[in-house]
């Protein structure tokens, strides 16, 4: 069935996801400050608003596709809000990747409102968003999981609610501190490996066939191999995920050391002035120290 739907976010990822709901057959209006971004989902025949509060008055669901949480507050709370224009029932759907607990928050001031608001952020980079292969982890209440699920079939081929609402914020961030511990293992480790007078590209397929196996290591050792490190999310965005986990660690009481000292090689590579590389950047952390390079012997 039809739903008019509304797109917040068209940047690299979200351009593909409001467009493949389009694609489906749903009633599109999108928003974005980049009017290049805008046009790229008008041109293929959607409508654009002119500010969230414009398009909550005339959808039934929005979608929320930004890059950290307080872009995400702007939006929902600002003075040209998605809040500012709402009617109760509204459903608010945040695909971004933010804070844990300022989001169990924007369910508490939205459910005054009687807007449902869930957490839904995916995982997989922009193939998979274009695709619509994207794993995206639910949290919010069952009755709106149920209404929403043949929409978000249509993003992700895994979705999975989680629970209530901020599972799927928790459960995103539960990923990526795993995900960013063994990169930063990687990081630390390879530039030893040379150091000692191990050759590369050996390390390389040991690694990424043995037992020190990882979904970090097949994909950034390739790109550092190649002496490439605009892949994937810049670190400056990333380090969002070690600030929530340090939030929650101090919030709750719970000892999280090596996602700590994850943390201080993030900012090490941050303080270096790699922020705007990916995550495989972190290995010039080390090898700044050791003055070795984990690089193809041609290079």
């Amino acid at each position: 069935m039809e739903s008019k739907i509304g797109f917040v976010g068209l940047g690299q990822m979200g351009k593909w996801m409001a467009l493949n709901l389009f694609k489906a057959g749903h009633d599109m209006t999108v928003f974005d400050i980049d009017p290049g971004a805008i046009q790229f989902l008008t041109d293929q025949g959607a409508e654009s608003s002119r500010s969230p509060a414009d398009m909550a008055r005339q959808v039934e669901t929005v979608f929320l596709s930004l890059p950290n949480t307080d872009i995400v507050e702007e939006v929902i709370f600002g003075d040209t809000g998605l809040s500012k224009g709402a009617d109760a029932g509204l459903q608010v759907v945040d695909l971004s990747t933010i804070s844990y607990m300022r989001s169990l928050d924007f369910t508490r001031r939205l459910g005054q409102q009687e807007i449902h608001f869930a957490d839904a952020p995916v995982s997989g980079m922009e193939a998979r968003a274009r695709e619509g292969t994207l794993t995206i982890m639910f949290g919010g209440e069952k009755e709106v999981f149920a209404r929403l699920k043949p929409l978000l079939d249509i993003l992700g081929s895994e979705v999975i609610h989680m629970g209530a609402a901020g599972s799927g914020q928790l459960m995103k961030l539960v990923n990526q501190i795993l995900f960013n511990i063994c990169a930063a293992g990687i990081a630390e480790v390879l530039p030893m490996a040379v150091k000692l007078g191990l050759d590369p590209q050996k390390v390389h397929r040991v690694v990424t066939s043995g037992t020190g196996r990882s979904f970090a290591a097949d994909f950034f050792i390739p790109l550092t191999l190649d002496d490439c490190f605009d892949q994937g999310y810049p670190l400056q965005s990333a380090y969002k995920d070690m600030i929530s986990a340090a939030e929650i660690s101090a919030e709750q009481k719970i000892p999280l050391p090596l996602t700590q000292a994850t943390a201080t090689t993030f900012q090490m590579a941050l303080a270096g002035g790699y922020g705007k590389e990916s995550k495989g950047a972190l290995i010039k952390v080390f090898e700044d120290i050791l003055k070795v390079k984990f690089r193809k012997k041609e290079l």
